[in-house]
């Protein structure tokens, strides 16, 4: 019998609300399944269970805020055999009704809370904190009080909980992680005329766009090159066989988070663009599992859509490398002593130099060059 704890989902996250659980009490769960929704500072995200088992008991009632690695639920393995009697689980479903004596802080204060439908859903537009206002109203929360509470607040400007995780995150970067930065210009004109081709043969809704194309001759050249490709922890280099490039993606209310692709690894191109829609949509209708939040390899930052032409990206730790990417432009091209004009990108490189030297930096460039030049391999 295990305790089925609050994941980290991120080197920056400290605590999340627990505000869905997708189980109850007795279901068979297996590894990978969703067993609940958190909503952390990057939104609300799906977490999944890490063995198979069943559930003995729910620990933690929605919408309570746990601390990483608090215990959430108890879960038996399949092999221990310990499903209750009826009777015994019955009884215990029934002492789960009385005040427990060793509860939570934070569960006890959500006991506590009443709040009206309506001084929730303000509060929450607001972005003030019950549980803080709650302290000062004996636990009764009126919608007069939350706006109350919000004109004494009015004249600050609280950066929001997302921008904050970034500032935290960031911050511990350029504090911790010594970076090299390296440049690169790619002429993509052949891999775009091959990619113009393959198109022409497919429907609208199979064809493939330059972003796939780029993110997938990042992981064949990864698999060239792994030193990039992992963690710097325990003051170690870690390699980690699996790719799985965090991809940046900017919400439609504002704010950038950069969920996984896992097993590029193993994928062709057409799954790179089939998984890429899929995590594009999931991400901006916040339907990310936990697992993709927490397992990035190394990121991949594309604003070329933005038009700009070049990215300096900061490392996200405890990751060794972020790849940037900048817009397909029109530049002049040197081949053969000849000048002409050719479609180009500027890929930038920013590494650990704890864990890599620029010597393996550039020899990732020059993987990823090579691969773009000959783009039929791509398949």
């Amino acid at each position: 019998m295990s305790e089925f704890l609050m994941p980290s989902l991120g080197a920056d996250m400290e605590s999340a609300t627990l505000m869905e659980w997708k189980i109850k009490e007795g279901d068979k769960v297996k590894k990978g399944d969703v067993v609940a929704e958190v909503e952390t500072s990057k939104g609300v995200i799906e977490i999944e269970v890490f063995e198979d088992g069943v559930v003995e008991k729910l620990l933690v009632e929605p919408e309570t805020e746990c601390k990483v690695g608090a215990p959430l639920a108890i879960i038996s393995s399949t092999n221990e055999g310990s499903l209750k009697e009826p009777e015994q689980t019955q009884e215990i479903k029934e002492t789960d009704k009385e005040p427990r004596k060793q509860e939570p802080k934070a569960k006890e204060k959500s006991k506590r809370i009443k709040i009206s439908p309506a001084a929730k859903k303000r509060a929450k537009e607001l972005g003030l904190d019950v549980a803080k206002l709650a302290l000062q109203t004996e636990g009764k929360i009126k919608l007069s009080q939350i706006e109350t509470a919000a004109k004494k607040t009015e004249n600050k400007v609280p950066a929001d909980g997302m921008r904050q995780a970034i500032a935290k995150a960031m911050s511990k970067s350029n504090a911790e992680i010594p970076h090299y930065y390296l440049f690169a210009s790619i002429n993509m004109t052949p891999a775009l005329k091959w990619l113009e081709e393959l198109n022409t043969q497919r429907t609208i809704s199979e064809r493939i766009l330059p972003a796939a194309l780029l993110i997938h001759a990042v992981v064949l050249a990864l698999k060239k090159v792994p030193e990039l490709n992992g963690f710097w922890q325990n003051e170690a280099q870690q390699i980690i066989p699996e790719i799985n490039p965090g991809i940046a993606i900017a919400l439609r209310k504002g704010g950038l988070i950069t969920p996984a692709i896992l097993n590029t690894q193993e994928m062709h191109l057409d799954e790179i663009m089939h998984s890429l829609n899929d995590l594009i949509t999931r991400t901006r209708t916040g339907k990310l599992k936990g697992s993709e939040m927490t397992q990035q390899t190394i990121t991949i930052t594309n604003l070329g859509d933005l038009g700009v032409e070049s990215v300096l990206g900061v490392i996200y730790p405890p990751q060794v490398a972020i790849v940037g990417i900048g817009r397909i432009m029109d530049a002049p091209w040197a081949e053969n002593d000849m000048l002409s004009v050719r479609k180009v990108v500027k890929v930038t490189l920013a590494g650990d130099h704890r864990a890599t030297d620029g010597r393996i930096g550039a020899q990732f460039l020059d993987k990823l060059d090579k691969i773009l030049q000959k783009p039929e391999e791509l398949l």
